[in-house]
């Protein structure tokens, strides 16, 4: 659509310098092990969003300036896999976080990769899969079935793990996996069970609406085919509503990266006012060194997060494409 072009082209130039600035950070943080340094660098959940940010500007596993940087993100993330299909060594309520976003990174990348690593790949999106639909499928009451939470034997759930989750088993259907269509549709329902009807947000735990929860239940919503609905332009209109809040939010970083890819698939005028809100907004605070400082959860995801938010419309990821008459 025209609008999508016009608000990015301001920006774009702009753009190009500081994604290869960020990119080029990351590359330099990465261990040989495909770890990263700083705080949380070991996570195969942080591992995948950074591999995952390579990926939106278009790069390729085993092929120019990052293949290697890329090879070795994929080869850490299944160097965690466990014989029950987890993908973190990680406890506490980090690991199916971790585990979901690492999932999404194995689907997202299958099919890039050279034949050796196409088979672990296969292999442990497999068994991954089959554990997030397992933790789904765990006894839960009414308000919290369909969704996940922090481990894959909880029994209640959360919108920010389940929206992870959910993305993971939307693009392992996108690569040709069979996920049960009761499992999205029970996924969905979870979702919106969150919706706040009063304002159009989202809620942790309930509908009780979160600034940075809002794009992750528009997104689901949007990915799962509910688009045109107009609960989700009422989602959309109070992303627009809360954007100067954001930055105030403990995870900002969060709720930018999910605003960005819902606005996006909405189009029109949502996202021609969320670019114009976030460029300015993001630019200015990238470091020298190419990094966004992260005070909580450290560098590596916090600029993972903005590249992953800033690279939007190159749809480079499958997760990115959308419904190409939203601007019509």
């Amino acid at each position: 659509g025209q609008l999508v072009d016009t608000v990015f082209a301001k920006y774009q130039a702009e753009v190009e310098g500081a994604v290869e600035r960020g990119l080029a950070f990351l590359a330099s943080e990465q261990a040989d092990d495909g770890s990263f340094g700083g705080g949380r660098g070991s996570s195969s959940g942080i591992v995948a969003l950074a591999g995952m940010a390579f990926l939106s500007k278009g790069h390729l596993p085993g092929q120019g300036p990052y293949g290697d940087t890329l090879n070795r993100c994929i080869d850490f993330v299944l160097s965690r896999a466990q014989p029950n299909g987890l993908l973190t060594r990680g406890r506490g309520n980090e690991t199916m976080y971790a585990h979901n976003i690492a999932a999404l990174f194995l689907t997202e990348i299958s099919g890039m990769v050279d034949p050796e690593r196409q088979l672990r790949v296969d292999s442990a999106s497999a068994a991954a899969l089959k554990l997030i639909l397992d933790a789904q499928a765990v006894p839960k009451g009414v308000r919290n079935r369909g969704g996940w939470r922090y481990q894959p034997t909880s029994t209640d759930s959360d919108l920010s793990c389940s929206g992870w989750a959910l993305m993971a088993l939307k693009s392992a259907r996108l690569n040709g996996a069979r996920v049960p269509d009761a499992a999205i549709e029970s996924a969905v329902a979870y979702v919106w069970k969150h919706y706040d009807e009063t304002n159009g947000g989202f809620g942790y735990t309930s509908p009780q609406a979160k600034d940075t929860l809002a794009g992750c239940g528009l997104l689901c919503l949007e990915l799962t085919g509910h688009h045109g609905d107009p609960r989700t332009f009422k989602a959309g209109d109070y992303i627009l509503s809360t954007l100067e809040t954001l930055p105030a939010a403990t995870h900002q970083y969060y709720g930018n990266y999910y605003n960005a890819q819902a606005t996006f698939q909405l189009g029109g005028k949502y996202w021609e006012n969320y670019a114009a809100w976030m460029y300015p907004h993001y630019l200015p605070m990238q470091r020298a060194d190419g990094a966004w400082p992260g005070r909580k959860y450290g560098d590596i995801y916090t600029t993972s997060m903005v590249l992953l938010s800033m690279t939007v419309p190159y749809r480079q990821l499958p997760i990115y494409q959308r419904d190409e008459t939203v601007d019509e």
